[in-house]
């Protein structure tokens, strides 16, 4: 057996756990498998949707919580029973809707398990990213932020999908437009998410941390973009894959290798396990 050192470890999924082919490397499963025979707790923090996250989860062998749409909502992994639920009011999610229309762009809204979006269903974009998350979304004609208080939607997240090179000219915009009433953030390359203020990945350490009875100065935290920086900073060690933004890792307390390499097995190793015992 070995001792355990940091008892809980929280990793994102896209970009740190997976490879960049949306596979769990063999060293990672094997690796995770032998810190919880061992007594650790592994949880997956993302901003993926719970009916997206979960079959991944259930797929590494993990128990316990799992956290979707960026600590908006954690549910338990084997029963799918939710038990944090939360969201932007329709009035709320309409306003950044229509700040982004505003902008010319056209929203994905996050609602439970359905993804509304106002981009055309043939879209080659919206395909590719239809496959990566492993779901459907549902097409609405007209204005999203209208749509939004017809049906009075409770919304966990509003992403907006656009070029990389366009990204951060987005991100700022929408921050100095957005910000201090919602949480503007980043999970990859392409996206830019506009989030409930307080449920941040940060937040969603702080849950899971008194959960399982862990101090929060004993978690790890692993990520590789701005949406886990809130998350970066309030565990006990902070940890950027090497395939993190800069931002990240400047925040940092170490930087492994990429998510390609197996990241998460040598951190694992590095900061799961104390020393061996009888």
């Amino acid at each position: 057996m070995k001792k355990i050192n940091y008892k809980l470890i929280v990793s994102d999924f896209d970009g740190t756990l997976i490879d960049d082919d949306g596979r769990i490397p063999a060293k990672v499963t094997a690796a995770v498998n032998k810190y919880v025979e061992n007594g650790g707790i592994f949880a997956v923090c993302t901003g993926r949707m719970l009916c997206s996250i979960l079959p991944r989860v259930r797929e590494l062998g993990l128990k316990g919580l799992v956290v979707a749409h960026q600590g908006t909502v954690i549910a338990e992994i084997e029963s799918g029973k939710i038990l944090k639920y939360g969201g932007i009011s329709s009035e709320n999610s309409a306003f950044a809707c229509r700040v982004l229309e505003d902008l010319g762009q056209l929203a994905n809204v996050y609602c439970g398990d359905d993804m509304f979006t106002a981009i055309p269903k043939k879209a080659d974009y919206l395909e590719l990213y239809e496959k990566i998350v492993g779901i459907d979304s549902v097409h609405i004609e007209g204005k999203m932020s209208d749509y939004i208080l017809e049906k009075n939607l409770f919304c966990q997240k509003i992403s907006v999908i656009v070029a990389k090179e366009n990204r951060e000219a987005l991100y700022k915009v929408l921050s100095q437009r957005l910000g201090g009433k919602f949480d503007v953030t980043c999970s990859a390359s392409v996206l830019v998410e506009i989030s409930p203020i307080n449920d941040n990945k940060g937040e969603a350490l702080k849950y899971l941390s008194q959960h399982y009875g862990v101090p929060i100065e004993k978690t790890v935290a692993v990520g590789d973009n701005l949406n886990d920086l809130p998350m970066i900073k309030c565990a006990g060690i902070g940890v950027a894959v090497g395939n993190a933004i800069q931002t990240l890792k400047d925040e940092s307390n170490f930087i492994a290798v990429t998510n390609n390499q197996g990241a998460i097995a040598q951190i694992i190793e590095k900061f799961g396990f104390a020393e061996y015992y009888v």
